[in-house]
């Protein structure tokens, strides 16, 4: 860490994040203002000097006198994240995992990879990791009204409920890195604002050519299927198995491959709204 600090650093400022403390420094004057659309939601400025996590951007960029390019790098801590000639790789990796840092260092919350929509006061929680169609199933959601919570984590406080980290929706188009970064608005809709108890845990999977025919199952399933996905499993168990128990205390836990995500958003807001899911 010595040996990054010794470096000229031009400019910097930290944040919080559900408690986290952040900072971000750089080597070049006016860098910091392309971060702004990366910080995660719910950040609030702070003028604190010590942070939990610090990010250090050293900011190549073209040498005019030996006309080469210089290397971008950032730095998590004292561990170099990326370097690359182009920013794009730098600014994605830094994006990952800032956004994992806070879901770590986070007070009193626990974060779990899934993605969340409300529908009628209530949340659907989709859990899983990248790659298994989690922000495709909630951009149909949306499309059909559902409000947007998430396509990343769901922010779970001490009671289970649920709250927004509504950063913009990374959709993967074949061929197209990286991922678009689209707005709930693109969809026609609105952003939850308020926390909201869990209706339905869907624990699902695209698989092309599919039917989804989802079977209900025990909420102890429900439990485990969130805990394979909360990113401080290992780190503070204690804490976050009554906080998983409160979540699924009333929600109706839904298991089973899926098909196309249009259908399956369509069926599954049918069976809320004719009553069939009950918790």
């Amino acid at each position: 860490m010595r040996k990054i600090d010794r470096l000229v650093w031009a400019e910097g400022f930290s944040f919080t994040s559900f408690g986290a403390k952040i900072g971000v420094r750089a080597t070049k004057p006016g860098f910091l203002q392309s971060l702004a659309h990366l910080l995660p939601p719910g950040s609030q400025s702070s003028d604190e000097a010590k942070v939990e996590r610090l990010y250090s951007f050293v900011v190549g960029g073209r040498d005019p006198g030996r006309n080469i390019r210089l290397l971008n790098l950032v730095y998590a801590d004292s561990g170099r994240l990326a370097r690359d000639r182009e920013l794009e790789p730098i600014l994605h990796a830094f994006d990952a995992d800032m956004r994992l840092s806070v879901g770590i260092l986070a007070r009193r919350k626990v974060f779990v990879h899934a993605g969340v929509v409300g529908w009628k006061r209530r949340a659907i929680v989709i859990p899983g990791r990248t790659m298994t169609g989690k922000t495709s199933l909630v951009a149909a959601l949306l499309q059909l009204g559902a409000e947007y919570y998430s396509d990343e984590y769901a922010v779970l406080d001490m009671k289970g409920r649920v709250h927004p980290f509504a950063k913009p929706l990374s959709i993967r188009q074949p061929g197209q890195l990286p991922a678009a970064r689209l707005g709930a608005e693109t969809f026609g809709a609105r952003t939850g604002t308020k926390a909201l108890p869990i209706a339905v845990i869907l624990d699902t999977h695209f698989h092309e050519g599919s039917r989804w025919r989802p079977k209900t199952v025990s909420r102890g399933m429900g439990v485990l299927s969130l805990l394979g996905n909360t990113i401080t499993a290992r780190i503070r168990p204690a804490r976050n198995m009554p906080v998983l128990r409160q979540a699924v205390s009333n929600a109706v836990v839904l298991k089973g491959v899926r098909g196309e995500a249009e259908a399956t958003a369509r069926d599954l807001l049918a069976l809320m709204d004719a009553g069939t899911i009950e918790g």
